[in-house]
């Protein structure tokens, strides 16, 4: 593959960039609405979640097809019509009637959503050569963070004051702007067609054979625990911080911006803590900060310390997944889109499972012992991930 030009290479990941920011917002938009969508329609909080863990259900299951269409099709390809489908699902899912209408349409923008981030990566493997790919890797992972942050709040401002419609319109407004964006530049800069790739059903065959690969599963297994852990706990943390630090819905969710705050400052000096720190010891620092995160999240009773909580989980969650984002673009370097959407649906299916154990303890007021328990877990992971960075 003929290497970009640094003006060109920086076009691309500005549009990607814009993409992912989209994308994350989209994802964690639902989090802060929780309580109000519960109260609009009439069911548990627990019952609420399913916009939540459905997207990250689809999501995960959509990356099993996205690898495969990336590897044959071009990956920047697909993922334009990945941010069309967004464009035109969020826009549909404003017009929801009922909870059962919202989480299907939620369902389908997992669908669509799937094909953004993860090729992004897998783009970045394909151009990047390893000694500067953590570094890029993190300047996307600051559009997400950025993007993250801007869901987390907008989704409990447009619940509160603007009606939660509005937001699912202001994401399709983003997702077609980004489209567009990403259409023009691969009109004027056309890249190189991955047309010589196997053919799909090929492509099939290399996700079973990845699978058998032992190093692989270890990626795959670690990432999956990692989703349960912290993603599926993200998802009730600004219920949390409503129920039991007492804040409105539009302030929780400002707090959890914190989150990203934590994983914006990571990202924007992920090049100094990597030669502070080294693999291993930004796994093990980001596993302790989570750890500690959860634990003052789940037992605090002041606002800053929910606020301190929030910072030290993003912190910690992005040092340790910047690290295993790295493991993926290289177990697998000739099915690079396949490995690393693999990378993505494992986590994803672990989200949906943290989202779906969690949703039990909502309902009965646990949330204190399941970010407990999730801490305890991190501990382990963070062992796992500390053995596994050190064998290359």
């Amino acid at each position: 593959m003929t290497p970009l030009t640094p003006h060109l290479e920086s076009q691309y990941l500005k549009v990607l960039g814009l993409a992912g920011f989209a994308s994350m917002a989209a994802m964690r938009i639902g989090d802060p609405m929780l309580v109000v969508l519960s109260e609009e329609f009439q069911v548990s909080t627990g019952d609420a979640s399913a916009v939540v863990s459905v997207y990250a259900v689809v999501y995960g299951f959509s990356q099993l097809l996205y690898g495969p269409l990336g590897d044959r099709f071009g990956k920047l390809r697909v993922v334009s019509w990945a941010v069309l489908a967004c464009a035109l699902f969020s826009a549909i899912t404003c017009m929801s009637a009922n909870l059962p209408m919202l989480v299907i349409m939620r369902g389908f923008m997992g669908m669509a959503g799937a094909g953004i981030i993860p090729l992004a990566m897998a783009w970045v493997g394909d151009q990047v050569p390893y000694e500067r790919r953590q570094e890029t890797l993190a300047k996307i992972m600051s559009a997400t963070v950025i993007g993250m942050m801007s869901g987390l709040w907008f989704g409990g401002f447009a619940a509160d004051a603007l009606g939660w419609r509005s937001a699912f319109v202001v994401l399709s407004v983003l997702f077609s702007v980004a489209a567009a964006m990403l259409w023009r530049l691969l009109r004027r800069h056309p890249l190189a067609s991955a047309c010589d790739a196997p053919g799909l059903w090929a492509s099939l065959r290399t996700t079973g054979q990845l699978l058998g690969m032992p190093r692989v599963r270890w990626v795959l297994s670690v990432t999956a625990s990692e989703g349960a852990l912290v993603f599926g706990s993200m998802a009730f943390m600004p219920t949390h911080l409503h129920q039991h630090y007492g804040l409105s819905v539009v302030a929780a969710g400002s707090v959890m911006m914190l989150y990203g705050v934590g994983g914006l400052f990571y990202s924007q000096m992920a090049r100094r803590w990597l030669a502070w720190l080294g693999e291993r010891g930004l796994v093990r620092t980001g596993a302790g900060l989570i750890v500690s995160g959860f634990l003052l999240l789940a037992w605090g009773s002041a606002a800053w310390q929910g606020m301190l909580a929030c910072t030290l989980t993003g912190l910690g969650f992005y040092m340790l997944h910047n690290t295993l984002q790295v493991q993926a673009t290289q177990m697998a370097p000739a099915a690079r889109g396949t490995a690393v959407t693999l990378f993505a649906s494992s986590l994803f299916f672990g989200q949906s499972t943290g989202v779906l154990l969690m949703a039990q303890s909502v309902d009965m007021g646990w949330l204190a012992y399941a970010f407990t328990a999730a801490a305890v877990c991190v501990i382990a992971l963070g062992a796992v991930v500390y053995r596994l960075v050190g064998r290359h």
